[in-house]
């Protein structure tokens, strides 16, 4: 509230010095008398509205709005979040556009370099020894006669997995199996409960201290220019 009181400060201190001038004044006294007054009214109404919005003022019907309709704030901060920002559609239009710029969400690469391929080696080597080639494959040395295929066969299949994995067909069949809508609802109940989480954590007090950070820069400057509207007012009503 610095910035505030800094302004409602400086503005009603000229607003009282003008009418302290026309008291002393001998050119246009009571001009100069009105021009403060209608100044000094101004910004202190202007100045006490605000004050109303975040305090409690004794005998005054509807001041500490913010305070006192804090769920009703808590309700509409988070209408604007899952309205405007984490709608199902901006979620699922996210999803697609990294989908089709290439692969944030479809880079399998890191998947694929994770692959033991001396397993899937192993796998085939067992297959063939159990099928009726094993008890051939034994009078030709056993599983040593197959030794030097294995790191032609790791290295081709490293090729075609991952040429597979690049393949316009293979990227359009896992963008229709991920359902970009599918994970957009999911997303947005979960963004929903962290958003209610952290609301459920939220007082009075914090509640008027977000409202003023947001908007204090602006109140401050309505105290100015009720300050300023007020003196010409006075002024009018001077040479009236």
């Amino acid at each position: 509230m610095k910035k505030l009181v800094n302004k409602s400060s400086v503005t009603n201190f000229i607003s009282l010095l003008i009418i302290a001038t026309g008291y002393v004044c001998p050119v246009y006294p009571e001009i100069t008398k009105a021009i403060g007054f209608f100044a000094f009214s101004g910004a202190i109404t202007n100045w006490l509205a605000i004050h109303m919005l975040f305090e409690k003022v004794p005998f005054l019907y509807g001041s500490g709005i913010i305070p006192d309709r804090f769920e009703e704030f808590k309700i509409s901060i988070k209408a604007l979040m899952m309205e405007q920002f984490f709608t199902v559609e901006n979620i699922e239009h996210f999803i697609e556009n990294e989908e089709q710029e290439g692969g944030k969400v479809l880079n399998l690469s890191p998947l694929l370099n994770a692959v033991d391929y001396d397993k899937v080696y192993e796998g085939l080597v067992s297959s063939i020894m159990n099928s009726s080639f094993g008890g051939m494959l034994m009078m030709m040395g056993g599983e040593e006669a197959l030794l030097p295929l294995k790191q032609p066969f790791i290295e081709k299949m490293q090729h075609t997995l991952h040429e597979m994995v690049e393949s316009e067909r293979f990227k359009h069949a896992l963008q229709q199996g991920l359902n970009a809508h599918k994970i957009g609802e999911d997303l947005t109940g979960k963004i929903e409960v962290v958003i209610d989480r952290r609301l459920s954590e939220l007082t009075p007090q914090m509640v008027k201290e977000i409202v003023q950070n947001i908007i204090k820069t602006h109140l401050g400057w309505l105290v100015v220019w009720g300050g300023v509207f007020g003196g010409l007012l006075g002024a009018l009503f001077g040479f009236a």
